[in-house]
């Protein structure tokens, strides 16, 4: 595969000026490495006057994540049209960088036996994922058409659920047995053909083809010849169960630093391994995932259909609206207090306001930490102990400057001791809130990062009018 870093031939493409003249791949990239608008405008526009060879030759020096770049960047009523122009610079590679959206658009319009052919060039893994999301009379239409080698491969991917270790694992792998020598093993690596291209270490098995220890391919390539593989290995390792969560499987890469891993089935067999490069995908897509879901926006993705989006966030706008009809019959109840005095009108959006992001800020450090295993059972009550201490802190804080502002500006220090005693309960409410509610969802197995935002505003709000307007009556406060 071509390295980012390996720039192509200059290239000059006719003498009008308005022609875009590529001399290295990168001059197709901005600073911030997107693909320039100019340069995405000249290969639409070969595309449009029908000149597939000036598009090819625009496009030629892209390496592969680029040109799935280009693609996602073209409107989708013109992607069909702009594969076909490139066509074999669209290959197995650039499909599997490619949006799932935009991916899923272009498989639809190729023949069962290309995709085929694409997921046959491919890592079992990236082959997988380009065929699990098809309908499942085109999946098994693929799959008809692969060799029974890729095929059996590729089902028995699909036979595990989405986003375990199985899925994401690769089946080719290097792994011998420990009682061969190093130069045993580089004659066997340089004689078989059929290696896989790309691995870090060797996996060394048992008789039961149980991965007892791993070697570095540096080891090996350092070692004299005769030492035994059983003596050159490290025999503590990591091993990945296969129907492990990815994202279990992506904090273990992070924790114990890995490069690569054994997978092991439930007899403890080896039976793949995940790379590095392939958790990093992972590390980007979960970490997406809970911003997204934080804010109840769905999957997030701007080449998702419209239709999909507003299913996805509409629910959530719905539950938003009942949660907010509690805060405002909350503030009906004092309707009375607020005519006697205006200025609380004015006033209380800064007390929920205010308690409404200090919420925020506590339920993200939680959602995070429930995220990356810093929370478990025997630190979650040390956990919110600790965001009270900080949310008292900050009240404190808060409340002082705010009192002493309404004081002054009112002329009225019973109003700023009011607003003062307000804002710091609710600050303190909502530091108790905003680690209390992901703790509870994740405690009942719901994932805390796709409703706590909503549940955390509704206490902060309801909290923050009741408390602000409950105080100013009971002080007999009038304007």
């Amino acid at each position: 595969m071509t390295e980012r870093g390996d720039l192509a031939e200059p290239r000059a493409y006719g003498e009008d000026p308005d022609e875009i003249i590529v001399e290295q791949a990168e001059a197709s990239r901005d600073e911030d490495d997107r693909l320039k608008p100019e340069y995405l405008t000249a290969v639409l526009d070969a595309v449009e006057d029908g000149d597939n060879e000036k598009a090819r030759e625009l496009v030629s020096p892209l390496h592969p994540a680029d040109i799935a770049d280009l693609l996602e960047l073209t409107p989708s009523e013109r992607r069909a049209d702009v594969a076909a122009a490139l066509g074999d610079l669209v290959g197995a590679e650039v499909l599997s960088e490619l949006n799932d959206y935009v991916r899923d658009d272009l498989i639809g319009a190729l023949a069962p036996e290309q995709v085929a052919e694409f997921a046959a060039e491919l890592d079992t893994d990236d082959a997988v994922a380009i065929i699990e999301d098809m309908e499942e009379a085109d999946q098994q239409a693929v799959l008809d058409a692969l060799a029974p080698a890729d095929r059996a491969a590729i089902e028995s991917a699909l036979a595990y659920p989405e986003e375990s270790a199985g899925r994401l694992m690769q089946r080719d792998l290097v792994a011998v047995p420990a009682h061969m020598t190093v130069g045993q093993v580089i004659d066997f690596l340089r004689d078989d053909g059929d290696l896989t291209s790309d691995f870090w270490e060797i996996f060394i098995v048992d008789e039961s083809h149980k991965p007892i220890g791993t070697c570095q391919l540096s080891w090996i390539l350092t070692c004299p010849r005769g030492v035994a593989m059983a003596d050159l290995m490290k025999r503590e390792q990591t091993l990945i169960p296969v129907d492990m969560d990815q994202e279990e499987v992506a904090l273990r890469f992070q924790k114990y630093a890995l490069i690569s891993a054994a997978v092991v089935d439930g007899s403890g067999r080896l039976v793949g391994m995940i790379t590095v490069d392939d958790v990093v995908h992972i590390i980007s897509e979960e970490a997406g995932e809970d911003i997204l879901r934080l804010s109840g926006a769905g999957e997030g993705d701007i080449n998702e259909p419209v239709m999909d989006s507003y299913k996805a966030r509409v629910r959530w706008l719905l539950t938003n609206l009942l949660t907010a009809l509690l805060a405002s019959t909350i503030i009906g109840i004092f309707e009375g207090t607020i005519e006697k005095m205006v200025a609380l009108a004015t006033l209380m959006p800064i007390v929920a306001g205010v308690g409404g992001n200090a919420g925020s800020q506590t339920m993200a450090v939680t959602v995070r930490a429930l995220a990356t295993n810093q929370i478990t059972g025997s630190n979650a009550r040390r956990t919110i102990i600790r965001e009270i201490r900080v949310a008292l802190l900050n009240g404190v804080t808060v409340a002082l400057v705010l009192g002493l502002g309404v004081m002054m500006v009112f002329q009225n220090p019973a109003l700023g001791g009011v607003i003062a005693a307000a804002m710091m309960t609710n600050i303190v409410t909502a530091g108790l809130a905003g680690a209390a509610v992901p703790l509870a969802f994740d405690r009942l197995n719901l994932d805390p990062a796709v409703a706590s935002s909503i549940f955390v505003t509704m206490i902060t709000d309801s909290m923050g009018f009741l408390a602000f307007l409950g105080l100013a009556t009971a002080a007999g406060l009038t304007g």
